[in-house]
């Protein structure tokens, strides 16, 4: 609210010694522009619904006076199962047209699951949308309508020349149902900040990273509407919201539109999109993990794990290295290297600068396909699986380890020989300073690989000093108390 005011006393003139009494030329040349890149855009903005219809049974109990937990659980033969009903899901979203043939691009999660799919054109226009092509990593679909008229289109832009404090203009359908209006709205506010990340909201592959924020209001249905600059062009789409009370509080991310030009032919082809992938899972170093690799900043990723068969593995890559640039370029933290392997195409080669015990290397290695069920990379939060654990060792920096059973390792899809499962970690010991928690799996101490606990109680026989420890989570640092 503040920023609003502020920013409306600038535009309108307002200083100490009065009020002007007309706007400013400056005021009036940027209210101009805004009005400018409505009516150049807007028409071009649409409003998607879609429909999907779930088939379910109720069940219920005809004798409803004695029913509680008791008698769900003991009489549950008796409940009557009733007739097959159907339950019309409604969703609704934005998107833009991008070019004259009427390709309509949109997130992916806007028309996910739909059975139809209808677009509305700010005319009030509505055409059948035909689904080409949907990615659920970049949360991108790209919907086509025909129409025998010639159609809008909005001009992309290049996300790569956004820098924070431009203009940033949200167009969209917010509430387009519920106002029975398909005229976008349009918000104004700057770019905030670039390069940002969100986490998994779902059990989706949807990653979300490399985002443009912006304090433009977005608000719900604007997801798949574009982002636009104040020359017109399309610079992200539209894609979350961070809210806790449901709307907007000013704070929205778009996806940017070099991303999605990427990606654009392969979804309006209707062809799958191709992602390399290196094959590692990796984690940002952090000031005690720069410490023991001997970096001089706190820069670069560690390699916690190499799959099998991965371009990392087959280049030498191991566990415990630190790479610190891709192909000349500085690698500061995880979302850098992804950003970089994304950029390129399958088949390319990429030349990596490593650390590795202390000295560095050059990897050449040739970009793969990523996997239907693996990512690019994963950060140190990737789940474990917790569960009970025998054959403990003795205490060691208020850690205990066990023998991962044959039971665990089944239940949890553990390899034989994936190293010992935590038992117990000491409050205020240096095993829980160091982030160690009940359930991981250490397979990795000072760069000794740990396959059972006669592994770990050799390797931690007269240890001292700092202790590099390897879990299925990442890399931590134990630190001498």
């Amino acid at each position: 609210m503040v920023k609003n005011l502020l920013l409306t006393a600038l535009m309108l003139g307002m200083v100490s010694g009065g009020v002007s009494a007309e706007p400013t030329d400056e005021a009036l040349s940027l209210q101009e522009a805004f009005v400018r890149v409505s009516k150049d855009v807007g028409p071009a903005v649409v409003s998607i619904s879609t429909e999907h219809v779930e088939h379910y049974q109720a069940r219920y109990y005809p004798f409803s006076q004695f029913q509680d937990q008791f008698f769900d659980e003991f009489f549950s033969d008796f409940f009557v199962t009733g007739p097959d009903r159907e339950f019309k899901k409604i969703g609704l979203g934005s998107g833009v047209i991008v070019d004259k043939e009427g390709y309509v691009l949109t997130n992916e999660h806007v028309i996910h699951g739909a059975d139809k799919i209808t677009v509305t054109l700010p005319d009030g226009r509505e055409f059948e949308g035909q689904l080409t092509g949907s990615d659920i990593y970049s949360d991108l679909a790209v919907v086509k309508i025909g129409s025998e008229d010639v159609l809008p289109f909005a001009k992309l832009g290049d996300s790569d020349e956004v820098e924070i404090g431009h203009w940033a203009i949200a167009i969209g359908n917010p509430f387009a149902f519920a106002v029975r209006n398909p005229e976008p709205t349009v918000t104004v506010g700057v770019v905030s900040a670039l390069r940002r990340s969100l986490p998994r909201t779902d059990k989706r592959a949807r990653e979300y990273s490399d985002l443009i924020q912006t304090d433009a209001s977005i608000n719900p249905g604007n997801s798949g509407g574009p982002l636009v600059n104040i020359r017109g062009e399309v610079i992200g789409i539209n894609v979350a919201i961070f809210t806790m009370s449901g709307g907007s509080e000013g704070i929205g991310f778009a996806i940017p539109v070099n991303t999605a030009k990427k990606i654009m032919d392969d979804l309006m082809q209707g062809r799958k999109v191709l992602y390399g992938w290196i094959g590692v899972i990796i984690q940002d170093v952090d000031d005690d993990l720069a410490g023991y690799f001997g970096l001089s900043e706190k820069q670069g990723v560690l390699i916690s794990r190499i799959m099998e068969n991965s371009p990392a593995e087959k280049a030498g890559l191991r566990p415990g290295d630190v790479i610190v640039s891709f192909d000349k370029n500085k690698i500061k933290n995880t979302q850098g290297l992804i950003r970089r392997v994304l950029k390129k195409d399958i088949g390319d080669r990429a030349l990596l600068e490593i650390v590795r015990k202390r000295k560095i290397y050059s990897v050449d290695v040739e970009i793969g396909e990523r996997p239907e069920d693996r990512g690019l990379a994963v950060s140190k939060k990737a789940q474990i699986a917790r569960g009970p654990a025998v054959q403990p060792s003795k205490n060691w920096n208020g850690l205990e380890a066990s023998d991962i059973t044959q039971d665990i390792a089944v239940r949890f899809k553990l390899s034989p020989g994936a190293g010992v499962i935590v038992a117990g970690v000491e409050q205020g010991s240096a095993a829980e300073d160091a982030g160690i928690r009940v359930g991981d799996i250490i397979h990795e101490i000072n760069r000794q690989p740990i396959k059972n606990i006669t592994d770990y109680n050799d390797a931690i026989k007269g240890l001292s000093g700092d202790v590099l420890v390897g879990t299925h989570r990442g890399y931590v640092l134990i630190k001498e108390k």
